[in-house]
């Protein structure tokens, strides 16, 4: 289990961020300020940090750049709303790895962290699949159009953002974290029920022979399940 350090201000996304990690595989500790984050980041082991860069006290990047000099190498990930030019590379140059903006698709978060804790902190790129299959249903990315065999499904485009995600890692059981920030963005209120609203369309519209079925796995979120019968 990897251990992630993040340091946001933010009490409702630092939840948010913590739940959609815990439920993939992330040892996560929060701290608030940029003085816990320095004293953490130098006495504990992690395996990536992630440093929110507006804080009341130490900002992110003086908090990466005292990690750096502290001797920490530990992949570090800025996650903020600021997101010129100039502030990531003033972000890049203090010591981090990688520079993400707010909002942020989750699944471009995991893709970052995996890569860094990976690649020991070299940010990766990649060619997005373009095309997603579950038994007789098929997505199309850049049509953004979902099929049932040669039926059009008429998806909007939230249902077809909800529906890639559980068609493109079927061995996966994707959170309502996970869905909410992805489809919508890290910012969304994660006490709304409106990906459950989503998952009740989406069942309705994938009601036809032979196609697969969303399922419920109580307590941590859905999947599209492979073998409808």
């Amino acid at each position: 289990m990897n251990r992630l350090l993040l340091l946001e201000d933010e009490a409702r996304i630092a939840a948010f961020v913590e739940r959609g990690l815990k439920a993939e595989g992330y040892q996560v500790t929060v701290v608030p300020t940029g003085a816990e984050a320095i004293n953490l980041g130098l006495g504990a082991s992690w395996d990536v940090v992630v440093l929110d860069v507006m804080l009341p006290d130490i900002g992110g990047m003086e908090v990466c750049e005292r990690l750096r000099a502290g001797g920490v190498t530990t992949p570090i990930l800025m996650l903020t709303a600021r997101d010129a030019d100039e502030d990531v590379i003033e972000g890049l140059e203090r010591g981090a790895d990688d520079y993400l903006a707010k909002p942020f698709a989750f699944d471009v978060l995991l893709a970052r962290l995996a890569a860094l804790i990976r690649r020991g902190g070299a940010p990766v790129g990649g060619t997005a699949a373009q095309t997603a299959r579950c038994g007789t249903l098929t997505l199309d990315r850049g049509r953004r159009e979902g099929r049932i065999g040669g039926q059009v499904l008429g998806l909007t485009r939230l249902e077809f953002d909800v529906l890639w995600l559980l068609a493109s890692d079927l061995s996966r059981v994707h959170s309502r974290e996970r869905i909410l920030s992805t489809a919508w963005s890290a910012d969304a209120d994660p006490m709304t029920n409106v990906v459950d609203v989503y998952v009740a369309r989406l069942r309705k519209k994938l009601d036809l022979a032979g196609a697969p079925r969303i399922i419920t796995v109580r307590g941590v979120g859905y999947r599209l399940d492979t073998d409808p019968g």
